[in-house]
This record gives structure tokens, sequence and C-alpha cells, in this order.
């Protein structure tokens, strides 16, 4: 599927980084292949969020610069395909997203379905494999970290008030004192996994990858009208980096511990 002139699948993001730490992100680019055209959508929704978490491919690179850390950032938008859905999961490839229809989705054949998983998905996350049995080679135990963005409404829905939020499920390492240090501040408003958690069955890269292993984890989203310049993305990298820093380096919290399956 992919052309000549296509960029690749995943980029990676200062490869000889020598922090203990691997970040990822899932939906960092709106980019179509050109054998999709426009996918039958206008100009200015293939750049909504619909298309791709807005501001989050900036925070990577920027805690990548931080942490000096590698970073392996997805390629293509997700309404190709989504690098953090299970392949048996029908938003892998969605047909509407936020009401709003995706005509090159639609009656989809098997065999297209099959190149966006060969070409896009399987790429991105072998590269993160290779990242991590490469710490596993040199005996490190990486500190895993996935960064989203929120839109600040759904179609129809309530403006959200939350500007953070901390997603997790049954590892508490990094939630517990990382939740204790967000609530000693007075200057954001944060969710404990709301609007949205981390939902093993639902979410992939981070059970596949992170929880599998048993290695410490975050994932975080932080609201898009916050970070959709860079100023702002690199503000609450910034953030990010200084709330989470020792947690990366501490031995204690890189310990193996296995909470799921």
């Amino acid at each position: 599927m992919l052309l000549p002139g296509d960029p690749a699948p995943f980029e990676v993001v200062n490869a000889q980084g020598r922090s203990p730490c691997l970040i990822v992100c899932d939906h960092a680019s709106p980019l179509i292949p050109g054998a999709l055209g426009d996918m039958g959508l206008a100009d200015g929704t293939r750049l909504e969020h619909i298309a791709w978490d807005i501001g989050a491919a900036v925070m990577a690179r920027r805690l990548a610069q931080r942490l000096d850390a590698p970073a392996v950032l997805a390629g293509f938008s997700r309404l190709v395909i989504d690098c953090n859905r299970y392949l048996d999961d029908p938003a892998l490839i969605v047909e509407t997203s936020d009401t709003l229809a995706v005509p090159a989705n639609r009656q989809l054949g098997d065999a297209e379905r099959a190149s966006r998983v060969a070409e896009i998905y399987r790429p991105y996350h072998n590269a993160i494999e290779d990242m991590l049995e490469a710490f596993e080679a040199a005996d490190i135990v990486p500190f895993f970290i996935s960064v989203h963005t929120m839109t600040p409404r759904m179609r129809g829905r309530e403006q959200r008030r939350e500007e953070f939020t901390l997603c997790w499920k049954l590892d508490d390492r990094v939630a517990h004192p990382l939740l204790s240090r967000l609530g000693e501040r007075s200057d954001l408003i944060f969710g404990d996994n709301v609007p949205y958690g981390l939902e093993p069955e639902e979410d992939y890269t981070v059970p596949e990858h992170a929880m599998k292993r048993g290695l410490p984890h975050l994932q975080f989203e932080v609201r898009q009208d916050l970070v959709a310049d860079e100023k702002g993305a690199h503000h609450w990298a910034d953030l990010v980096y200084d709330l989470t820093a020792d947690l990366v380096m501490s031995p204690d919290i890189r310990r193996i511990e296995h909470f799921w399956p």
C-alpha cells in the first residue's frame, strides 16, 4: 500500500538516548498514505483530533530530549489504522469517528485491511519491540511512557475541565506517587482515569509492551488546546519531566512486577 514518497510507518527519535526509558506515541501523525488520497475527508477534518493526538508528537520529542531517552512515533493517522487497538477490535479501522464518517474505511476488503496491518501497524510495534529487546540485552529494565492528548470536548458534550489525566490500572508504582504530587499542586486540574483510563482489553500498546513485561509505565493525556502550539507542548512536556524524572531513574520503581494478565 505504501508508495515511494510516503513517510516511514514509524520514526525513532534519539535512538542513542542513555536513560533507562522508552517513550512511544501511537497517534503522533495526521498523515495519510498517498494511495488513500484524502480518505473522502475535507482538508480541515484531516487535521482534527479524530486523525491524531494534536501536540503529542511535540511533547514526545521534548521528553526524549529532556530525559535523554529514545522515542518511537507512529507515522500515520489513526484513521488509517489505530496503533493502540487490538487487531480484532472494531475500532482498529473506524468507519465513523466522533460522528464523522470516514468514507475510505467503509466496506474495507480483507486484503486492504491486511496491508494496513502489515505495512503500518506491525512495523511500528516491531520497532517498539526492538527497542525493548535492546534494553533487555543490556540488562536494563526501562520505564515506559506513552504520550497522548485529548480534545477539549467531543461533539455534543460538555467542555472537559481536566488539563492532564493519568491513565492507569492495577499497577500503582507510578500512579501512586504521581497522583500524590499532582494533588499537591494548585496550578492545574488533573484527572485520575478521567475522562480516559487505561483499559487492558482495549488499549494495546501499554498492556502488550509494558504491563505484560512487568515494566513500570506512565500513560497520560494532556488537553489539546493547551498543547496546540510548540510553546504549550514544551511547557507540558517539561511539567511531566519535572513530575517524573526521578521516578524514571529510580531502581525501586524500575523493578519488574507482573500485574497483568
